[in-house]
This record gives structure tokens, sequence and C-alpha cells, in this order.
């Protein structure tokens, strides 16, 4: 099997040794691993100074850019429209998220291929014609596909998905970003980050009885909390950290987006060289064991992290108890042995009604062992799930290697269903029957996010989410209240049996093995290569470019919504049945903020137009002040913006004519997202001042005219009864990015570059 883009990795760790010694000598104290990627991929090259944790805005020069095929599209779109003939790093995109789960794979996987066509041909043409790897409809889930291919320790990436630091197992440093950022990487331009802070983790003792990998990550967002990681590289050390597999390592990394971490990740070891071997890249871990101690934080930094680390956890994985996290957000984290006790107590549906293992976070070999380990049991023992039961193998060489070793048939004995290989549930892509009826109920799934109406578009369904060997286990005693440490089962004969404790096998005894793997391979010259966009079609548009700032401070504003709690991305823009218009900039506007709670009314996707004085839903509200040239606000909470990358979620109110979003506080994908569509992405200087602003207020944003780094702008609420409130506004805009503001988007200055 040939090892991609094995040049670069090798241009990559010759080097990494002068430029770490660079770093180590302007920042004068041994490094973390995180530091040392970093400060080895920084676009000046050889670092010259050291930059501010949390302050300063660095340029990378990152190795890679990966995109999943929902967020590809309007990636791909602004690139077609920066004037480049080629992408300037190795580039993939994997079709993973339009395949909807209904049937099992086989039907579910021809209905997509058809349902598609358009797009993934688009897809397809666009990655041959600009030098992209295609991996196709059941390939696989991008972060799997990634970690078997093209991860690498000591490398750094960004992905046009918030789970993107799946690599991170493989210690690579990898970012979740929007299509933009794509864009710019792709189009040969430095990427700018704000140079992270560090958490450091450190794990003790070893793993035993149900605990898992998984446990570790739940347990990390049950004390950090959805927002504790914002800004900050996640970094695991200790002999607890070495003792775990590489895609245990990755399902930690992956579910870190849920805390807000910039990404996660574990330095080079014996297992991450295991890892590579069996998956066709001992070249790979050849180069990586000859700068070895490059790949791993200094041992100072293991021994007294406190002096290295902004903060520092400790968490002994012999003592750790499995963790159920939930329900409607991942940071609820319940120890096992006190779960019955909340779910009595706290009046959640106790009958469990589906257990789906898999997704992007829990799909690897190892997890589907374990998992196959407890169904084996409990067909031995005569049980059946009780409860509706769904696989998801992460990719098609996990797929095809457990079905050849006997794995997805212990699945089917206890009747599980193998869903095709993609995102599906997880992302809300599952055609569950019954969820329109907005009943309430119960799943558990190994997926990272539980947020309401994520996964079938009933806010009534209470997700839960645990370790695949966990929910196996739950979807077999069919009940929430079971505790498989401890209790018993009644099986078909009536007897009263118990499950053993779970069983994994890391890498497949007789190796990796596929047939076909869903690789195509790009033209060396894609310059006679046209990718066809009709202009009738409901799911492709070609882009226009946003209207640069008219440089004048913004008066007469209308507030569109002011969003009460929770406002993520979900709530912004929705995936599940949207999906399909992801490449449709106009069409896919039409869930705008459909989700978001109006603190006016308590409802959802109910607004006032201020024109009309009637409520209407948000989006058409919108249109109607874009047709009559009315510029709008959106106000938010704390962590607006919370979960995926989806960079709809900037483009939909910019193109809608929204010019403002003003909130408690960002998620800092979706700031970046803002920034990066020209929009402005404001904050209370006061977060108190979150409830001064009133349904019927105009509003005016002051001192655009001389918008400058550091300085705050002031918001002019009018409200309907003639008095005012003057509030602070900051914001985190350096130069160049009010440079983006003023041109209307970062997309504008790279074309205008290119046309020079």
């Amino acid at each position: 099997m040939a090892v991609f883009d094995l040049d670069m990795i090798k241009s990559v760790y010759a080097r990494m040794p002068e430029r770490v010694a660079a770093a180590r000598k302007v920042v004068g104290r041994p490094l973390t691993l995180a530091e040392k990627i970093l400060y080895s991929h920084m676009w000046e090259g050889s670092p010259t100074k050291a930059h501010n944790r949390g302050v300063d805005y660095v340029d990378f020069a990152p190795d890679r850019v990966a995109m999943q095929d929902a967020t590809a599209q309007m990636a791909l779109l602004q690139f077609m429209s920066a004037g480049r003939p080629k992408v300037a790093v190795p580039s993939t995109v994997h079709c993973d998220h339009l395949i909807q789960a209904k049937v099992g794979a086989t039907d579910d996987l021809k209905i997509a291929t058809e349902k598609n066509k358009e797009v993934y041909d688009f897809l397809a043409s666009v990655s041959n014609k600009y030098g992209i790897g295609f991996w196709k409809a059941g390939a696989g889930i991008i972060h799997q596909v990634v970690i078997e291919n093209y991860a690498f320790p000591g490398g750094m990436m960004i992905g046009t998905d918030s789970h993107t630091p799946n690599a991170g197992g493989l210690g690579m440093v990898a970012i979740g970003v929007g299509g933009a950022d794509a864009c710019d990487v792709m189009a040969g331009l430095a990427w700018e980050l704000k140079m992270p802070k560090l958490i450091g983790v450190k794990l003790t003792g070893k793993l035993k009885g149900w605990a898992s990998a998984k446990d570790v990550i739940l347990e990390v967002a049950g004390q950090l909390t959805v927002k504790g990681g914002t800004g900050a590289i996640v970094e695991y050390i200790g002999k607890g950290a070495d003792a775990l597999s590489a895609t245990g390592k990755g399902t930690i990394c992956n579910m870190g987006a849920e805390i807000g971490a910039t990404t996660s990740l574990f330095g080079y070891d014996k297992k991450m060289a295991g890892y590579l071997k069996a998956t066709g890249r001992a070249k790979v871990a050849s180069l990586a064991n000859g700068i070895k101690d490059l790949l791993r934080p200094d041992q100072e930094c293991i021994d007294n992290p406190e002096l290295y680390y902004d903060q520092v956890i400790e968490i002994n994985l012999s003592r750790l108890e499995p963790r159920i996290n939930g329900p409607f957000t991942p940071d609820l984290a319940w120890p096992l042995s006190k779960f019955a006790k909340a779910v009595i107590k706290n009046k959640w549906p106790q009958k469990l009604d589906v257990g789906l293992i898999g997704s992007c976070t829990n799909s690897s070999y190892e997890d589907m062992t374990r998992a196959a380990s407890i169904a084996s049991q409990a067909a031995a023992k005569n049980i059946k799930a009780k409860a509706e039961f769904t696989i998801t193998p992460g990719s098609e060489l996990v797929r095809f290697t457990a079905e050849r070793d006997g794995i997805l048939a212990k699945f089917d004995a206890i009747g599980g269903v193998v869903l095709a290989n993609a995102c599906g549930p997880c992302i809300g892509q599952w055609a569950r029957h019954g969820a329109e009826k907005g009943e309430r109920n119960s799943i558990i799934t190994s997926f990272n996010r539980n947020f309401a109406k994520r996964a079938d578009g009933n806010p009534n369904t209470h997700a839960f989410v645990a370790s695949p060997e966990i929910v196996t286990a739950f979807a077999i005693a069919g009940d929430l209240t079971f505790n498989p440490a401890k209790d018993t089962l009644t099986n078909e004969n009536g007897e009263q049996v118990k499950l053993d404790n779970p069983f994994g096998v890391e890498l497949p005894p007789m190796g990796f093995d596929v047939k076909d793997a869903g690789y195509q391979k790009p033209k060396k010259d894609g310059s006679k290569v046209k990718v066809a966009v009709s202009p009738k079609s409901d799911r492709l548009q070609l882009l226009d470019p946003f209207k640069p700032w008219e440089g004048t401070d913004l008066t007469g504003l209308k507030l569109l919504i002011k969003a009460k709690g929770k406002c993520t991305t979900d709530h912004i823009s929705m995936a599940g049945p949207w999906l399909k218009f992801r490449g449709h900039l106009d069409n896919i506007s039409n869930n705008l903020l459909i989700g978001a709670i109006n603190f006016a009314n308590g409802k959802a996707n109910t607004v006032k137009n201020q024109l009309t004085g009637q409520y209407g839903e948000v989006p058409t509200v919108q249109r109607a002040y874009k047709a009559a040239g009315v510029g709008t606000i959106v106000v938010g909470d704390e962590n607006y913006g919370e979960g995926s990358s989806r960079e709809h979620a900037a483009m939909e109110p910019r193109h809608l004519g929204v010019r403002a979003i003003i909130v408690r506080s960002f998620a800092r994908i979706h700031e970046t997202n803002l920034k990066k569509q020209g929009m402005l992405g404001l904050t209370f200087a006061n977060p108190a001042d979150y409830d001064k602003i009133q349904e019927d207020d105009s509003l005016d944003i002051l001192g655009l005219t001389t918008f400058a780094e550091g300085v705050p702008l002031t918001l002019i609420a009018n409200h309907k009864d003639g008095s005012k409130d003057e509030i602070k506004l900051n914001h985190s805009y350096n130069e160049s990015q009010i440079g983006w503001f003023k041109a209307g988007s970062a997309l504008n200055l790279i074309a205008a570059e290119a046309n020079k």
C-alpha cells in the first residue's frame, strides 16, 4: 500500500529539529508537544519570538486540509472563486454526511448515491480539477479515514469539521475550521489562529473493567463543561496516556470538540507506531522514530505540568468509572453507579428505545471488538437486544475487516443492524420512524453530541452518550437503570445471567484488509476538467461576492432575534434534511435561526417584523428586511455558535442582510467564521447588557469609521418609549480581520490578489 504524501512528511520531519531548537531558544524553557508542533509550523519559518498564549494572533502553515461533503461544497465553491489552478497543500474530500440511515448499509448507500448524484459528481469533478483526493460515498467517515491514511505525529492539519481533532490520536495538531479557512490554506495563504492556551491532562494508572478511553473524555467534559476548553489545546500526558491505544486516543481527541477545545493531542509512543505499521505506514513510523523526542513533550513538562500548562487536570485511570453523559448536553456527566438514580430522580424515560454505536468518535476496530464481546456474551447466554440496536462502522477498511473476522455477525446474532460507513444518525441523517410524533423517549449512543433534536429531529428525545460497550449493554437490557457492572438480566429461559467485562483487540490479528477503500486519485493536470453547476439546480449555486462595507457607521438597524439560552450551530443552521442544500446558499438560508428560542415569547422560529408589526418565521422576516434595505442585528447568549464548524451558520445571516451578531461570548470556530464572511462578531463588555436589548429597538453601531484593534465599539439601543441605552461592545478583530470586514469578506481579498 502506497503511503500518501510521504515526501511532505519527510519535509516536515527534516525541518522540525531546527525549528524546535529555535523555539526552545526564544521561549527559554522546556516545551510542550503542542508548542513544538505550533512553533515548527509557523508561516515565517523558524520562530524568531515567543508568542503570548491566548493573546497573540499567529500565522501558521498547515500541512494538509480535509473536508467532508456537506462543508466541502461551500469550501470548494469559495475556492473556485479564488483564482487558483490547484491546491497548494495536500487536500481531500470525504463523502460521509449525505447518507441517510433508514434501512441498512446496502440500501441506504444505494439511495444516497442516486439522490446525491449531482453533488457527488460536483465534488468528484472539482476535486479532479484542483488536485484533491476524493473519497467516495461508503468509503467511511472523514475522521476515521484520515487517521487511517493521512494523520502523522508532529503534523498540522485543518479540516472543515469540528471533530477534525480526532487526528490528535496520532500526535497531530488537527483543528476544525470553516470552509473559508480551508480555502485560504488551499490557496497557498497563511492560516491565522490566536496562540492557544494549554490545558494539561495527566493520566495515571490503567483502565480496567468497563472503563474505556471514551470515559476519559466524558469525565473531562464533565469537569470543564462545553466551553471550558475554549481557546486552548488539551494535551494528554503521563504513563496512563501512553497505555491507551492510538484509536482510543483518537476518541478522546475527537470529543474534545465538545469542551470547545481548539484541538487535543497525545505524544508519540509505541501504540502510535504500532497503528501506523498496521495501517500500511511503517515508513512513517520509521521516520517518526528518528525524531521521537521532538514528537513528545519535554520530560520536565510531564514531571511538573503546573509550570508549563495554563491549567492541569489529573485523572487516575485505575479509578475511573464509566460515564454516561446527558441528556441534551455532552458535559452532564454521570458515573455509571449513580446513573440509575439520576434517571429516576429526573423522570427521564427509563425504557431505552434505541442504542447506536459507531460514529467518527467510536468506530475503530478496537471499539467494534469491545462492543462485540458484549454482544457475543449475550448471544451465548440466550439474550437478545430489547432496544433497537444499530452499528455504524467508521470506514470500509474497518467494516471489511470486521466482517472478515466475524465481528459483525456477533451483532447480527442479537438483532443489531449494520448501517452504512457514514455519519448517519450522529448528524441527524436518520429517518427514524415515529420521531415526528414528538413523544418522550430515550436513546443512548457512542456519538459525541446529544443536543436536542440533533439525532432524529424530536425535541423530546433524551439522548445520552457513552462508550460502545456500555451502549451495547444498555441496548441488550432496554432499560436505562441497568448497571452492567453489577446487575443481572433475565434470559429467554427465565434465568438470571450477568455480563462479564468487555474485551477488545486493538489491531486485527490477521491485519487490516479491504477490497475497495473508495479512493479516487485526482488528475495531475486538471486544467481541462470542467466543473458544471446548473443555474437551475436547487442544491448547488455559484457564489456572488458579498458587498464591501459602505464606509459608515451602521444606523437604523432592527433586532431580528435575541436568542435565549443555548444557541448552537444546530440552532442557527440545522443539519438533517437541510444537508441537501449545503451547496446552495440561498436555499439553505431558509433555515436561518429557526431553532433559536426568541427571548420575547419563548418560541422558536417566531419573531416580530418591525416593518409590519406582525410575527413570522425568522428567515421570512429577515428576507422582508433585506428587501426593504433594512439591516439587522442578532443578539445571543453565552458560547454562541457552539458545536459544528459549519460556516453556513455565518454565511446565511450575511447573505440575508444581518449586519452584526452581538453576544455574551462566542464559540471559537463560529467567531472566526463570522469574521471571514465580513460580519461583525461583537461581545457585550458587560454581559448584563444583554438584558437591555428590547424587541422593538432601533439599533446603531458606532465607531466603525475608526475601527481598530483593541478599541471597543458602541451600540445605541433606541427603545420604543423614546429612551435609549449606550452599550460598550468589545471585539477581537486584528488589523487583517478588520480588512476582511472592510472588503466584504476574506475571500474578496484573496480574489483581488489573484486578479492583480
